[in-house]
């Protein structure tokens, strides 16, 4: 163990203290912040504490940790540092951002954090107060680095991600001669258009697939940390259709919109909010209008009709009406696919590489902390 470094009770080296109460209607706009367990959320023209200030959550979002450099009022979801008991404000933070405190939380549905059982945890520290700074100025630096590379690896992210659609954009604003609108709604070029049940399937660890929203992609379906279901379930779950290979889901809301493709061999029922859409394949190549309805235009034309103030919702009516406009003969929709399927995997590999850089620098960040907290830094 380095030099000036031993084990104290938490207790001792921070003290947490609840946030206060202030509802809604008593909040008056001003300069101090508003701290809840997710962050800053507004403003008061009052504070409750003295800056510094280090703040995490105490229900609801727990582990996040915040430094505020003026006065403020923590709310009563966070806990503050009432007493940093002579150590710097700044090492306090980077404390307790390398402290696992979700260990310490409680409760099944919102969950809570003890501060009692966290002022008991045996921690190893530095009172130093000259090593704390030398610490926070390597850590500071640090991490400015680290948060510039992240941005621009965020931002290269969603950059990739809009150069996709912009390739949609520019397949599907390229027609010629052979392109023909047959004036019939999506209905009738369709062999069905199947609403989900609208109620939660009962789940389970193992089982088949309970397609919701956030498991469809841009074409593809996202099976990652799927729910799945007994066959039971799934038997009860398809009485209206048997969702089948080729077979498109589409999104309804949260994110209104998306579409993907049932794959081979892949059973699989629908959760809520979703819709199964079987195009008839003497008009419609599956891949094809998945795509075809991914791109800006018909996204536009899909969600004008879209109801709800904060989050938009897909009516089937809508959906069913819906008109394509002029597509081309079912060989050329092959051809077509073919084409952005090599420009997706491309694509799949540039985003692939900016979410490893992003796992790679949270990694970076989280052993620093490591490091400097047990005395290696």
């Amino acid at each position: 163990m380095k030099a000036g470094w031993s084990y104290k009770r938490f207790g001792e080296v921070a003290t947490l203290q609840r946030g206060f109460d202030l509802p809604t209607q008593n909040r008056i706009a001003g300069t101090f912040p508003l701290v809840s367990s997710s962050g800053v959320i507004d403003s008061h023209h009052k504070s409750a504490v003295k800056s510094p200030g280090v703040i995490t959550g105490r229900s609801g979002s727990i582990g996040k940790v915040f430094f505020i450099d003026k006065d403020y009022w923590p709310l009563n979801t966070v806990l503050y540092v009432k007493d940093f008991h002579g150590n710097d404000p700044k090492f306090i933070f980077h404390f307790l951002n390398n402290f696992d405190l979700k260990r310490f939380a409680t409760g099944t549905g919102v969950p809570t954090l003890n501060r009692n059982f966290v002022h008991d945890e045996r921690v190893l520290f530095t009172t130093d107060t000259k090593e704390q700074q030398r610490i926070v100025a390597i850590l500071d630096e640090a991490f400015e680095g680290i948060a510039t590379a992240k941005a621009n690896a965020e931002k290269n992210l969603q950059n990739a991600r809009a150069l996709f659609e912009s390739h949609l954009q520019y397949i599907f604003s390229n027609k010629d001669q052979n392109w023909r609108d047959l004036g019939t709604p999506l209905s009738e070029l369709c062999e069905l258009i199947v609403d989900c049940e609208h109620k939660t399937a009962p789940t389970q660890d193992e089982g088949i697939p309970s397609i919701r929203t956030p498991n469809i992609g841009k074409g593809k379906l996202l099976l990652d940390g799927v729910y799945r279901v007994s066959q039971e379930t799934y038997v009860e779950w398809t009485r209206r259709a048997i969702p089948a290979a080729g077979d498109l889901i589409l999104a309804r809301e949260a994110p209104a919109g998306n579409v993907a493709v049932i794959p081979e061999n892949q059973p699989l029922c629908l959760g809520q909010r979703t819709v199964l859409i079987r195009p008839k394949s003497e008009f419609l190549n599956s891949h094809f209008l998945a795509y075809f309805l991914l791109q800006p235009l018909m996204q536009t034309k899909l969600l004008a009709h879209s109801r709800g103030a904060t989050v938009q919702h897909v009516n089937m009516k809508d959906i069913r009406a819906l008109q394509l406009g002029a597509i081309p003969p079912v060989a050329k929709q092959a051809e077509i696919v073919e084409l952005i399927q090599s420009v997706s995997q491309q694509n799949d590999q540039l985003i692939s590489i900016y979410q490893q850089k992003l796992a790679a620098l949270d990694e970076l960040k989280k052993a620093l902390l490591q490091q400097a907290f047990s005395g290696e830094l």
